[in-house]
């Protein structure tokens, strides 16, 4: 079942959808990992349709391509890759989330735990942000705050378990939310909701480590900066790209940035990435 091929690596899933080019995503993703930390190893599971698109550009940055079931909701396949990733230990990250410099001093802090789920999040000024406004749901049931755009884990019998019990309860998601969820508004199910069930289940001092604060990321939603509306971000705030920087309103931006907006990412960002990648 296991196909350990390595120690340590990064690993996101990226299956296109009539949306959004998700492995676009991931090649930058990519990049900016081997940018900062050049003997990182990454990984992008992919479902067979999207697989055939993998361009030789971006099989230079992609070390290892694993499969995964293709549904019309791939957010599903999120715990199986547990059970694909070719890595014993894995930073799993959510495709539209880039890293701006070295983190590899993070693997030894997060070996504390055999799951580590990221909690809260930060705004563009480096503050930790505990959200209010796009999390009512969590409130009213209680949930912890946990984040599936950046986890951990490594392959333990505690991890099996915490899988098995996300796969189970987004095999059983429809009950949940017509019977057990209160004020439950998504038709389908997200990982955050998923993730945040499984943390409270298994206890929430098993997969996640609130002193680690860095292991987190800047979310670019509107709220989370203080920015009133719905408007995007990226159309209220200047951004410059000169990898690996990330600047966002003139503050160089030293955590991972997720930019949330899959548009923002233009040929002109893809190209100052590839510069600094080495790729051609």
């Amino acid at each position: 079942m296991f196909n350990h091929q390595a120690q340590q690596g990064f690993l996101t899933l990226a299956c296109n959808t009539s949306n959004c080019d998700y492995l676009e995503l991931a090649y930058v993703q990519a990049m900016s990992i081997k940018i900062v930390m050049p003997n990182a190893l990454y990984a992008v599971a992919v479902d067979s349709e999207t697989e055939s698109r993998i361009t030789s550009r971006q099989r230079q940055v992609f070390d290892y391509v694993v499969q995964v079931d293709r549904t019309d909701w791939p957010m599903s396949q999120e715990p199986v890759l547990f059970w694909k990733t070719p890595f014993k230990e894995t930073i799993k990250l959510e495709s539209d989330l880039l890293l701006t410099r070295n983190i590899n001093h993070w693997w030894t802090a997060l070996r504390l735990r055999n799951v580590v789920l990221s909690t809260n999040c930060r705004n563009i000024e480096d503050q930790v942000v505990v959200d209010r406004e796009y999390r009512k749901f969590w409130q009213d049931n209680d949930l912890p705050n946990v984040y599936n755009g950046m986890m951990y884990f490594r392959y333990t019998k505690e991890a099996v378990d915490f899988f098995t019990l996300a796969t189970q309860l987004f095999d059983n998601y429809d009950y949940l939310r017509d019977n057990v969820l209160i004020n439950c508004r998504e038709e389908r199910p997200s990982t955050d909701v998923i993730y945040s069930l499984a943390a409270k289940i298994i206890g929430i001092e098993n997969c996640t480590i609130p002193s680690l604060d860095f292991f987190n990321f800047v979310h670019m939603k509107p709220h989370i900066q203080g920015w009133a509306g719905t408007t995007e971000w990226c159309d209220v705030a200047v951004s410059e790209v000169d990898p690996p920087v990330i600047r966002i309103n003139n503050l160089n931006q030293y955590n991972p940035v997720h930019y949330h907006v899959k548009h923002w990412i233009t040929d002109t960002i893809i190209n100052r990435y590839e510069h600094a990648a080495g790729i051609t």
